[in-house]
Order: structure tokens, then C-alpha cells, then sequence
């Protein structure tokens, strides 16, 4: 019999060979390279620890299943499906499994607002006003002693603030302007906060009634979640000419191939689409209900709003493709999305300590590691971010890295992110 060090060593041998062939010579591989390079810096054994962290979630029932993408150098190190898609109709989690990724969206979006600076047709600096006009006067919700009262925005927000999130929107699920937001089919009307799928109007209609409602800080003086990239993709149709989605087919996903990225799933891809799954009291998974704050409409509704900031769909494998160009400094094989230097402006802290004081910073689409141990064993220079669907990405340029894990559970109460980096790191036989 195989000793427990064997068993693993093999699983670990098994997936690494495995995943090269599917990423290396299929179509929709992450790209061309030298794998052997790339997988002798890495423990088989320790990455062997992975698989069996995920797997051990999925057997406690505290998560339904998940999808697991580890690159060094562009080739897979590791690519495996745990546990279930849909657990209640015994379909299981493939590596092919498309994902709900929320604000992960918002990396792409970026990209799509950068690519038009490059173009010449925006600038950082640019009042976003001119290309919604609604933006021209905003206002700005303020809370002292006797109350809460509105006040002019000192300045107008520009695409900076929209893209590195300085532009004060929020959700709208703040208690001082909550009630405001709801009464115009926003913030708590919105599911989440950030879910348009279900409306029946484009997105520049809902961002254009976004203008009219108060903002929670004044544009540049604090770093606020919210709203700002779906303001973003309004930008892109106004500054393009055409639909969000179309510009981000043209420019990003089609040319990298990433087949299975969009903001709508075509109904023969239903089986496709894992199901979402929340962490009940206990932490077992329950089945999350069907509308805005589970299932979603991704399958079945308007499909007339594509939110920049929260409504895509992916696979774990598109968005290595989408990371690897990143990290390659916008380029992706033949293809460049990207100038290096528009990439080097994406992944470099951008506000100071406005969005951490413990050395974590934010770009113009990612989080930025700017301190050894801010984010575990990040190398000062990763940068990454997630979803509200419990998607996680991390890109590590010093050690060639980019790591995803897809997974549907909200909300995730579990502790698997923060595990899941650590045994990708301890994986690693070098530091850089």
C-alpha cells in the first residue's frame, strides 16, 4: 500500500501533468512557455497540500466545491476541481465550471477604461461629467449633531477617482443615505447593493440616476467601495460608442480567448453555471434562494444591464488568461492589451494610506501589496483582488505567480482565502 506521502506526491505529479497538457496544448491554453522551468520551483509534495485543504472543506460540508488555478512563469502548476456545482442535482465542479465573479469584473473594466487612454479618448484627469452630464454637480451627504444634511461636492469626481475608488460613491447601503438609494431602485432595492442584473435598463440610465443621489465623501479625500466602476463602464459606452459588453469582447476577452467570459450565460450553457450557496449559522452550506441576493439573474432575465463593476461570469482558466497579461506586463503571447507602463500605473498604489494603513494600497483596479507581510507571504508588488461570490485572485510578479480560486458561496464565513495563499506560497521553492 501507498504510504500517505506517496498518495500525495502522486495526486500532486498527476495534476501538474495534467494541467499542462490542458493549458499547454489545448485551445484556450494560458500561454506558451517552458513548464518544466516553471514546475521544478515548485514542491510537489506541498502543493500536494492544497488539494487536500479544499477537499477537506468540501468533505466538512462548508463548502460545495471549488476550482483551484496556480500559474508560475504562464504554465498551470496546478488546475483542479473539488466537490459539487450543484450539489442537490449531483453535478460536479469541472474546471470548466463558469462562476459568477462580481467585483472581479471590475479588473476588466479598468482595463476596458485604460485602453481608451491609451487611445487617446479619456484622460486620468478627465471630469467624467463629459461623458455624463448628470455628473456635472454632485452632492455630498453629511452627518453632524443635528442630523444628516447635503452639501455640493467641492470639486467634480474624474476617471482617477473612478478607477482607484476616491470618488466617494458608495453602495448606497450606508444608514445615512440607505432610505435615498432604495427610493430610486438602488442600494438596498438593489439586492447586495451592487447587483443590476435584474434591471431593464442599460447602465448609463441607472449610473445617470446615480448622479442625483448624495454621495458619502467629498472626490479624492477617502477611498469608498461602491458604485465608481459601474460608473466606469457607462464611461467606456459613452467615450467608445458602443455597449460595454461589445467593447470588452473586441478588446480584451476575445483577443486574449476567453471563450466563456460574459455577462450573460446563453441558456444552452445553464449546466454550466455553478450554483450559489451561502454559509448557514453552523457554517454547513445552504443553498442560496433564487433573485438578487442568490442565484441572480444571470441565465434568465433583462440582460439589458452590463455592470462594469460586478456582473460578469468567468472560468478560473479565462481569468488566468486576463491575469497572465497583466502580469506579463499587458501582453499575452502574440496579443497586447496593454502597454507596460499602463500596467506598471494599474498595479502601483495610487492613494497613500487612504485605502490602508498597514501597508496595503490600492491602483487603478487592483489592491497593491506594498509591505512584505501586509497580505501573508505577498511579495511586496502582488496585487489582486475578489468577488462577493467568494472568487479570490492574487498576482505575484516578483515570483512569476497568479493564483484563482473560484468558488460560489455568499456570503463565505468560511477561512479558506486566507489558507488557500498560504499553501500556494509554501509551495514555492524560491522568492522571487
Amino acid at each position: 500500500m501507498f504510504s500517505s506521502t506517496r498518495f500525495h506526491l502522486v495526486v500532486a505529479l498527476l495534476i501538474v501533468v495534467s494541467a499542462g497538457s490542458l493549458l499547454g496544448q489545448a485551445p484556450g491554453a494560458v500561454v506558451a512557455g517552458a513548464p518544466s522551468a516553471a514546475r521544478a520551483r515548485v514542491a510537489a509534495t506541498r502543493l500536494a497540500r492544497l488539494g487536500g485543504l479544499i477537499q477537506a472543506y468540501v468533505d466538512s460540508g462548508k463548502l460545495p466545491g471549488a476550482v483551484a488555478l496556480v500559474l508560475r512563469d504562464g504554465q498551470p502548476v496546478f488546475e483542479r476541481a473539488f466537490g459539487w456545482a450543484d450539489k442537490e442535482s449531483s453535478r460536479r465542479m469541472t474546471t470548466d465550471t463558469i462562476f459568477r465573479i462580481a467585483s472581479q469584473s471590475k479588473a476588466i473594466t479598468s482595463v476596458a477604461a485604460l485602453i481608451l487612454l491609451e487611445q487617446g479618448r479619456l484622460g486620468l484627469d478627465t471630469p467624467v461629467s463629459q461623458f455624463i452630464p448628470e455628473f456635472a454637480h454632485t452632492t455630498v451627504a453629511v452627518r453632524d449633531q443635528s442630523g444628516t444634511s447635503t452639501v455640493p461636492a467641492r470639486r467634480q469626481i474624474t476617471i482617477r477617482d473612478l478607477l482607484s475608488h476616491t470618488s466617494g460613491i458608495s453602495y448606497g447601503t450606508d444608514a445615512t443615505v440607505a432610505s435615498l438609494y432604495a427610493a430610486k431602485g438602488l442600494g438596498p432595492a438593489a439586492g447586495n447593493g451592487w447587483y443590476t442584473a435584474d434591471k431593464d435598463e442599460p447602465v448609463c440610465e441607472t449610473m445617470a440616476r446615480l448622479a442625483t443621489l448624495p454621495f458619502v465623501a467629498q472626490p479624492g479625500e477617502a477611498w469608498v467601495y461602491g458604485y465608481s466602476t459601474d460608473v466606469l463602464g457607462c464611461v467606456v459606452e459613452r467615450a467608445s460608442g458602443v455597449a460595454l459588453d461589445q467593447f470588452i469582447a473586441k478588446n480584451i476577452t476575445g483577443p486574449l480567448g476567453m471563450r466563456d467570459t460574459s455577462f450573460y450565460l446563453p441558456v444552452a450553457q445553464r449546466g454550466r453555471l455553478a450554483t450559489v450557496y451561502s454559509s448557514g449559522p453552523d457554517l454547513q452550506i445552504v443553498r442560496a434562494p433564487d433573485g438578487p441576493k442568490g442565484q441572480g439573474n444571470y441565465v434568465d432575465g433583462p440582460r439589458r444591464s452590463f455592470a462594469g463593476g460586478a456582473g460578469l461570469l468567468s472560468t478560473a482558466r479565462d481569468y488566468g488568461r486576463f491575469l497572465e497579461m497583466i502580469r506579463n506586463g499587458g501582453r499575452l503571447g502574440d496579443v497586447r492589451v496593454l502597454a507596460p507602463r499602463t500596467v506598471q500605473l494599474m498595479t502601483t498604489n495610487q492613494v497613500g494610506v487612504l485605502h490602508s494603513a498597514t501597508g496595503l494600497g490600492y491602483g487603478l483596479g487592483f489592491e497593491t501589496t506594498d509591505r512584505y507581510g501586509a497580505n501573508g507571504m505577498d511579495s511586496v508588488g502582488a496585487f489582486g483582488w475578489g468577488g462577493a461570490y467568494g472568487t479570490t485572485y492574487r498576482v505575484d510578479p516578483s515570483s512569476k505567480t497568479v493564483a484563482v480560486l473560484m468558488l460560489q458561496l455568499m456570503p463565505n464565513s468560511t477561512d479558506l482565502h486566507a489558507k488557500f495563499y498560504a499553501l500556494v506560497y509554501q509551495a514555492l521553492l524560491d522568492t522571487n
